[in-house]
């Protein structure tokens, strides 16, 4: 495999809303039910858009051209929280366990440390042992639990709150 992890481009909008919407279909551990995600590729463009010139970030993995996952951290924009950023990951099932999880997180660390943000936080599903596991791994803690945070399948699922401090 010839994974390349590098921050979003301009011009990778469409590609990025596919890789989205194929999440959605792939996991129940997205926030978006599969279908349910709408193709606004201009909001895309302004998630890119803050990523490329503003203050957030957006990391993707490709394999030969073909986007397999991505990583967001969305600083806080009042002076209050702009010390720290909300992380979403998610990447392609066939592409699990071959170390893009851990190395967008040492982008991620990078980043942070460059930037003078000093928290990063995440929520989990409780019953993913495998995120959980990696945002362990790269100095998540568990802050605390938010109960009944989601409904999938008609049952309520808790999600644990998680932080890294600098």
């Amino acid at each position: 495999m010839d994974i390349i992890i590098h921050p979003v481009t301009e011009n990778q909008a469409e590609a990025l809303w596919q890789l989205m919407y194929a999440l959605d279909f792939e996991t129940k551990y997205m926030m978006y039910e599969p279908g349910e995600r709408s193709k606004d590729i201009e909001r895309v463009k302004d998630v890119i858009h803050e990523a490329v010139y503003g203050d957030n970030l957006l990391l993707i993995a490709e394999n030969k051209g073909e986007l397999i996952g991505y990583l967001s951290a969305e600083r806080g924009k009042c002076k209050r929280i702009h010390h720290s950023a909300y992380i979403v990951v998610g990447i392609r099932t066939a592409y699990q366990n071959y170390g893009i999880g851990s190395k967008f997180f040492v982008e991620l660390d990078n980043w942070a440390k460059k930037n003078q943000i000093t928290r990063l936080e995440l929520t989990v599903m409780c019953q993913n042992e495998v995120a959980k596991h990696l945002y362990e791994k790269r100095g998540f803690v568990i802050e605390g639990v938010k109960k009944q945070s989601i409904i999938i399948d008609d049952e309520y699922i808790d999600e644990y709150y998680m932080s890294k401090l600098f």
